[in-house]
């Protein structure tokens, strides 16, 4: 999520960069639109935001996706944990035997050793978890984030903007006029999109 929240930035303050620069170079025909202008509506061919926050968090895809996750979560969780107790359980047979005089030392010292391994693969089992849920996560936002600027792309006739912004908490976007906030339209069409792909 950090790698996609720095991404943003990157193309968002490349798009400020840019109407920054056109709006200073390009000379006089641009003519100054009243407040009751702007409120009306945005203009064709201009620019437009979504809240990206708001489009992810309620897209149909995220819901979907988390759910897939959470459960691989769950059931890495049990995987870790059945080890754990099998470990636990191990542990304490060892330190019964000992304590009471049951085993060598060299049978102790065999158990010791096969205690460590299994405490070395649990923490390895435990490692390669949390990265294989986090990576499954991060594709999981590339994969929704591909599928939102598609969709935008699929529909620029619809929308006819030169630009859309992506808006979210922490983002360059400081301001933005509510009249030019395009995101539940943006949403209702990813959803409907999804919908029908998913039947």
């Amino acid at each position: 999520m950090k790698k996609l929240s720095i991404a943003l930035f990157a193309v968002l303050f490349l798009a400020i960069a840019s109407l920054f620069f056109l709006h200073f170079t390009g000379g006089k025909k641009a003519k100054k639109s009243t407040a009751t202008e702007t409120s009306a509506a945005a203009p064709t061919g201009g620019i437009a935001y979504v809240n990206i926050d708001t489009v992810v968090f309620k897209f149909s895809m995220y819901a979907d996706r988390k759910a897939e996750l959470l459960e691989k979560q769950k059931k890495a969780e049990a995987e870790l944990n059945s080890k754990g107790n099998k470990y636990e359980k191990d542990v304490k047979d060892y330190q019964d035997k000992v304590n009471k005089g049951l085993i060598t030392r060299a049978t102790a010292a065999e158990m010791e050793q096969s205690l460590y391994q299994q405490q070395q693969e649990l923490v390895n089992l435990r490692d390669k978890l949390q990265t294989d849920l986090m990576e499954e996560d991060q594709v999981m936002n590339r994969q929704i984030l591909e599928y939102i600027t598609t969709y935008l792309d699929e529909h620029k006739a619809e929308y006819n903007y030169q630009y859309i912004f992506g808006k979210s908490f922490g983002s360059v976007v400081l301001y933005s006029n509510p009249s030019y906030d395009i995101t539940q339209k943006v949403l209702d069409g990813l959803n409907l999109k999804y919908k029908a792909e998913k039947k």
